[in-house]
């Protein structure tokens, strides 16, 4: 899968990791940077890297980290058809996909390990959006919604 990867400098390190375990999964990753924690960075600037690479398909979906992951899914969740949510369990990255089409996951580098991203980076690699009536409605509206508060 092509796999969008930014952070901050907070997320840094997990993103470093990230990428060399989903490179070495045989995922086509993209690393949007930062390129190190030691130069202060925004979190917004890795969120519109990654949702940019999602939208315009140069990526399928897209993982963020920063401090938290709160920073990151907030400003990622901004972009029309950007669906982000912050996951530091396995059922909601995988969930998330599969009910509510996720195609960004939120990471926390400051309150997971490494161990935790790799799994939460497989369950939602791994998931398909499960295209049931009801899944489908909710998402529907959902894409109501956005169209409507963002003037389309």
């Amino acid at each position: 899968m092509k796999i969008a990867l930014a952070a901050d400098h907070a997320g840094y390190p997990l993103k470093q990791h990230l990428l060399e375990y989903l490179s070495k999964q045989g995922h086509d990753v993209l690393d949007l940077g930062v390129d190190t924690p030691d130069v202060p960075s925004d979190y917004p600037d890795a969120a519109e890297a990654v949702a940019q690479a999602v939208l315009d398909g140069r990526a399928e979906r897209g993982i963020l980290a920063c401090g938290s992951g709160v920073g990151a899914c907030i400003a990622a969740t901004k972009f029309p058809g950007i669906y982000a949510a912050i996951c530091h369990d396995t059922y909601s990255a995988h969930q998330g996909v599969e009910h509510d089409n996720m195609n960004v996951l939120c990471v926390g580098a400051r309150i997971i390990g490494s161990s935790l991203a790799e799994e939460l980076a497989d369950a939602f690699i791994q998931a398909r959006f499960s295209d049931e009536e009801r899944h489908n409605r909710r998402f529907g509206k959902v894409q109501v919604i956005e169209r409507r508060e963002s003037g389309q």
